[in-house]
């Protein structure tokens, strides 16, 4: 048996990898979305595509990568992999999971002639074709209306580019320089990683590299099943309506060995992009359990062993073809929320109240002023938190599942995409009040300098904001604005909106839920809150039950 430390030293080697992996693609990456934004994740798992490390991003897009590598070694016999290979898929009914613009790339890792790992990366893009500039139309019915699909295939054979599955890439993108670019971004990611555990396996030998792997992921197991032991045991169940009218329902059954998420009651597939994979549920099941038993430690494949998700086939978690997918997100960000607030109920004091719950994507597109060349912006947008037992929410923040990331800087925007970004201010609206409050969220104005561009988005929670919890008040919606010189115009969901010059988009996310009775806040804070702007005298009397 090796000794401890050893494993040890490998296992903190892994983690260094994956952040190797993620500094190149940051330095390398061509798109704002990917260099400041960071909407990517990399990982590395073992041979047979078990997280061996949870490596550094977006936690949903870290979950992915282990569901797109089973996919690839599925289809790929060992003996038909070579040192060198690259393989990608983006479609989500062929180990994608997300939606088309994100390409998941996977790289095998040999040491002594054996396959010891693979190394991954996702990143989103921003254009593989389809009906709209950026890919993604709340109007698409199918999957072939949202961009080039591509099933699990080889990128770069024994190191050698496949020069026609390059020409079919960037002959389907209106920004064929950009991906060109983004996908070397990632292919240096991937390689860099694989080098860097070659070495590591030379350093000390196959079978404790992968016995360092292994012992990792049953210390895992062990972490989650002691978590699991302290929150209350029993059978809990959740139904909520959606902004569109429609229901998602959840039931979660907790024992002292498995942590079962039962969504076989929800609506069948939508004819719209709103369907997610049954890996994209699970891994949200995944992250939610994660919170909730090691919120603080690594995770790998151990970590999630006790995590079961039940779906139905043909439903808007498992939807079959061809169902579009182009928001799964928000769908994905109502199923962790749902399930948060399904446990909420019997754990206040672990999950507070709700939060703005909305990845508010928002696509701003058309052809550069200065250069004459096409930009889209890619923006995830961020908002308020709920209030929790002892503190108020956290302002201004990217929703859950979606950490990692940030927003891309005024200067970047204005230089690389021709607009003018007027303003990034907290959203003073009504809503979260509390005897803790909620975060607050933004307003930010884009105005457009082209003569002509577009506009898509796509937030939920617009038409219910935020629970609130133990008496506090729901938070506010999420929405965006046209200002135009006829009028303003009010949006959750649009898709390809002409733009002209001088026109503003206005980003509204919103406040987080409240928590507790606003009854019972501490003067103190409500005199501060009407000090600093939150709320008026007159607001604080009504809601408070005192004047400040």
């Amino acid at each position: 048996m090796t000794d401890p430390i050893t494993l040890d030293i490998i296992q903190n080697a892994l983690q260094a990898t994956a952040d190797e992996m993620f500094a190149v693609l940051r330095k390398t990456a061509m798109s704002s979305i990917i260099y400041e934004v960071l909407d990517m994740g990399t990982g590395i798992t073992d041979a047979a595509g078990e997280i061996a490390t949870s490596g550094a991003g977006i936690p949903s897009f870290v979950g992915v990568l282990d569901k797109a590598v089973k996919v690839i070694a599925a289809k790929f016999p060992l003996e038909t992999l070579a040192e060198g290979d690259v393989f990608l898929t983006n479609d989500p009914f062929h180990g994608g999971v997300t939606h088309l613009n994100d390409l998941v790339l996977m790289m095998p890792v040999f040491a002594q002639g054996e396959l010891i790992a693979w190394t991954a990366n996702i990143a989103h893009n921003s254009d593989v074709g389809g009906l709209a500039p950026g890919s993604l139309s709340s109007n698409a019915t199918e999957i072939y209306q949202e961009g080039l699909r591509l099933p699990a295939i080889r990128l770069i054979k024994a190191g050698e580019p496949i020069e026609a599955v390059f020409d079919i890439l960037m002959a389907n993108s209106r920004m064929p320089d950009v991906l060109r670019g983004d996908v070397w971004a990632a292919i240096a990611a991937v390689r860099i990683g694989a080098r860097r555990l070659t070495e590591l396996a030379g350093r000390y030998g196959v079978g404790v590299f992968r016995q360092a792997m292994a012992a990792f992921m049953d210390h895992g197991e062990r972490i989650a099943l002691a978590g699991l032991a302290a929150p209350p045991k029993g059978r809990f169940s959740m139904t909520e309506e959606q902004d569109d009218g429609s229901h998602l329902s959840v039931t979660v059954t907790i024992s002292v060995s498995e942590f079962v998420v039962d969504l076989t009651g929800n609506p069948d597939q939508a004819a719209s992009p709103m369907n997610t994979s049954r890996d994209g549920a699970m891994l949200n099941a995944q992250m939610v359990f994660k919170s909730l038993t090691d919120p603080q430690g690594p995770a790998n494949a151990g970590s999630f062993r006790p995590v079961k998700v039940l779906t139905r086939k043909g439903s808007i978690f498992d939807p079959v073809e061809p169902a579009p997918f182009g928001f799964y997100y928000e769908t994905e960000m109502r199923l962790h929320d749902l399930i948060c607030r399904c446990l909420a109920q019997v754990m206040p004091e672990r999950f507070g109240a709700g939060h703005f719950g909305s990845i508010c994507g928002t696509f701003l597109g058309g052809i550069h002023p200065d250069t004459g060349r096409p930009y889209t912006i890619i923006e995830p947008q961020i908002g308020g938190w709920g209030g929790r037992p002892g503190q108020d929410g956290i302002s201004a923040t990217f929703s859950l599942g979606h950490g990692e990331t940030y927003n891309c800087p005024a200067e970047v925007n204005e230089a690389r995409n021709g607009l003018y970004v007027e303003q990034l201010a907290l959203n003073m609206a009504e809503g979260g009040e509390g005897q803790f409050t909620g975060g607050r969220g933004i307003v930010m104005d884009y105005r457009i300098r082209a003569e002509k561009g577009f506009l898509t988005a796509g937030y939920t929670r617009s038409k219910f904001p935020a629970w609130g919890l133990k008496g506090g008040r729901e938070g506010s919606p999420n929405l965006v604005e046209v200002i135009r010189p006829a009028g303003t115009e009010r949006y959750a969901f649009v898709s390809e909106l002409p733009l002209q010059k001088g026109d503003v988009v206005r980003v509204i996310t919103g406040n987080g839920g409240g928590y507790g009775e606003p009854l019972a806040r501490d003067p103190v804070l409500v005199a501060r809150d009407v000090k600093d702007g939150f709320l008026t005298a007159e607001r604080a009397a009504e809601v408070y039950g005192r004047k400040a």
